[in-house]
């Protein structure tokens, strides 16, 4: 799928009374990698569901460029198809083998992958062995890999991901974070953006060019790689600072 450029001025969110994000400025780029941090109820799912074309913001302008069509921009049903979304739920059909959730998947997005091109996407997320297994029978980290390769399968133009490494152990998780970092490599050249929302600043420096750190709805901290503030005690420490902050003010 062509790239897609993401653009957002003064995007407010708002549940009823509750205000989840409150007049941010954001802009992706194609293949570009970023990391969105913060505490819980900052806002990140919230920003997440917006990019994906799930959610719309409740007041601001939020826009999607089709890179390879002179910037034309996107509705959310074109938004959504070029779009690879995995949020707190795998969305894994559990009576399906792993080959089967993934051929189901690309379907349901107009694609018919050979069993060869399954197969090598298995290997990528080290599922081959598994391929025939009923998903129902997989570890929860086998499970988010399986989750990560469904959202793929199409060759999205956007790749999101909502707290990929909640409940794995740590060996799980350096597993998903290599293949996820492959992904992001193999994302660079093929112009495709990935988002990643993660407690771990450790993680979001593995695995992004540039991380935003919300709270409370705001953007209260940029950092790039190659910057002093792109480091993962940076992040944390930024991090512990708006915690402390509404502690006192609370």
């Amino acid at each position: 799928m062509s790239p897609v450029r993401l653009r957002g001025e003064g995007v407010e969110k708002r549940y009823g009374r509750v205000a989840a994000l409150r007049g941010i400025d954001f802009e992706l780029a194609a293949g570009e990698s970023v990391a969105i941090l913060g505490a819980n109820g900052a806002g990140k799912s919230s920003l997440l569901r917006i990019l994906a074309g799930l959610s719309r913001p409740s007041t601001g302008r939020f826009e999607a460029y089709d890179e390879d069509a002179a910037a034309r921009v996107l509705g959310r049903d074109a938004l959504r198809a070029r779009v690879g979304y995995v949020g707190h739920a795998t969305l894994l059909y559990g009576e399906l083998s792993a080959r089967e959730n993934l051929l189901f998947a690309a379907r349901l997005h107009g694609r018919r992958p050979s069993r060869e091109a399954l197969d090598a996407l298995l290997a990528e997320f080290a599922l081959e062995e598994v391929a025939g297994r009923r998903a129902d029978t997989f570890s929860r980290g086998m499970a988010q890999r399986l989750s990560i390769a469904r959202a793929v399968v199409h060759d999205p133009s956007l790749l999101l991901l909502d707290e990929p490494f909640t409940g794995l152990d740590e060996a799980s998780g350096e597993h998903l974070e290599a293949r996820l970092r492959t992904q992001r490599d193999a994302a660079k050249g093929a112009a495709r953006s990935l988002v990643v929302v993660t407690h771990d600043p450790r993680r979001a420096v593995a695995l992004a060019d540039r991380a935003l750190v919300l709270h409370r709805g705001r953007v209260r901290a940029t950092a790039a790689r190659g910057e002093d503030g792109f480091t993962a005690a940076a992040l944390r420490e930024r991090l512990v600072q708006l915690a402390r902050g509404a502690e006192v003010a609370a």
